[in-house]
């Protein structure tokens, strides 16, 4: 009897939340194949058989919380054991799983799941389920049995507008179901449940990513000090630079000039400057770290990530472009790797795109700073004691952990951001 056990998932990560069942109990299961989809606070992790076998007894449900070295279900192991004979011609099922690479356990994404996962044995048949990945996740989160959901694909392939549609109709369902049922001459609820029952809602479980997401950020407002500082910065020369150079720089470097590269420059100059901001409190001590991993943060399928832009000091303009663009890709991808995560020293999130004006960002616990970058929007500014003109401002704000960061020097660290992008020929001096 064989046991299969949660694997080390990595480092600082102890637990897990079965996602998905991808092999069932009575299943055949080679040496190598995919058998359960672990869902952990940052990426998921798909664990392999070791052994070929019958999976004889499953110990832990989907949903629930499991440990490292924890034993989730039983393999009866069985030498020279083959995979079952392949069905006649007339029972081919519609389409086949595609054979898996053997792997003590891979690393997947949110999205990223198995092509395809076995149906419930009807008879003496075995039919395969096929489901997107989008639609996997989308029946994992309203739990819904994906073998329930009519499809309208030529070869039985479920899309996530399918379950949709299935969730759709199954809550209209209910709602005629329950208005049947009302008795005619009702008593008058009170007026709470009365709001609720007339109303239409959707129950959706949290990813446990959200669910991380949500608790850190209420962990480092009742934990920090957190005060946020602003400035505003004329970004005429920026603008101007850009423009000159955007098309040799594009040429040059096959990757396209932005704003996160002057930022991610100053932000690294201004750290050198005011060391604090650059550290992390452990203890009764302070780690300030001689290193610049710059935290990038960016809007993925299942929340804000903040990948990590390793030794930002070190690199060109361009290799802070490209880096940026890779991660952004692999976040919207959900490719991110743990690694990809990990270590930052300090964090930019701009929420100027998505046309912020001004905010407070919050703290990326144990960072103590944070910049926030907005919308450039044209105001009206005063040259002189004579001249206005309109000029393209972005309001920037630096929220920081008063605990170990005084105001004067978040104050003095934001200006100096300003001043450096203001006058941005003036980062390629900063060393």
């Amino acid at each position: 009897m064989g046991e299969i056990k949660v694997p080390e998932l990595a480092e600082s990560i102890s637990e897990g939340t079965v996602a998905q069942w991808l092999k069932q109990v009575g299943d055949f299961v080679e040496k190598g194949d995919y058998i359960v989809e672990l869902e952990t606070d940052k990426v998921n992790v798909e664990i392999t058989a070791e052994d070929s076998g019958v999976l004889t007894e499953l110990l832990a449900g989907e949903g629930d919380t499991v440990q490292v070295g924890e034993t989730i279900a039983r393999l009866e192991a069985k030498e020279g054991a083959s995979a079952p004979a392949a069905p006649k011609a007339e029972e081919k099922p519609a389409a086949e799983a595609p054979k898996q690479e053997a792997a003590p356990a891979q690393q997947k994404t949110v999205e990223e799941v198995a092509p395809a996962a076995e149906a419930p044995q009807q008879g003496n048949q075995k039919q395969w389920l096929i489901a997107s990945p989008a639609a996997r996740k989308a029946a994992r989160e309203r739990g819904i049995k994906l073998d329930q959901v009519p499809t309208t694909d030529p070869l039985g392939r479920v899309r996530k507008h399918d379950i949709d549609s299935y969730a759709d109709q199954k809550s209209n369902e209910q709602k005629q179901q329950a208005q049947a049922s009302k008795p005619a001459n009702p008593v008058s609820p009170s007026p709470a449940a009365s709001e609720n029952s007339d109303k239409p809602v959707e129950r959706e479980r949290m990813s446990r990513r959200r669910q991380t997401i949500a608790k850190r950020l209420v962990e480092v407002q009742q934990t920090a000090a957190m005060l946020t500082t602003f400035n505003e910065v004329d970004m005429t020369a920026v603008m101007a630079l850009r423009k000159r150079r955007k098309d040799k720089f594009f040429e040059q470097h096959d990757v396209r000039l932005g704003f996160m590269s002057f930022f991610t420059k100053a932000v690294v100059a201004a750290l050198k400057k005011y060391p604090l901001l650059n550290a992390e409190i452990q203890g009764n001590e302070l780690l300030i770290k001689k290193f610049y991993d710059i935290g990038i943060a960016v809007s993925a399928p299942d929340g804000l990530v903040v990948p990590v832009v390793r030794d930002a000091d070190r690199k060109t303009f361009a290799g802070i472009e490209g880096s940026i663009v890779d991660l952004a890709k692999k976040a919207r991808d959900n490719k991110l790797a743990l690694k990809d995560l990990q270590g930052g020293t300090f964090t930019i999130t701009n929420g100027g795109v998505f046309g912020s004006l001004m905010s407070t960002p919050i703290l990326n616990g144990p960072q103590v700073g944070i910049l926030g970058m907005h919308k450039v929007q044209l105001r009206p500014v005063a040259i002189d004691e004579e001249r206005i003109e309109n000029r393209p401002m972005m309001y920037i704000a630096l929220s920081y952990d008063h605990r170990i960061v005084d105001g004067k020097e978040a104050v003095s660290f934001l200006a100096t951001v300003k001043e450096l992008l203001e006058d941005p020929e003036s980062l390629l001096l900063e060393g």
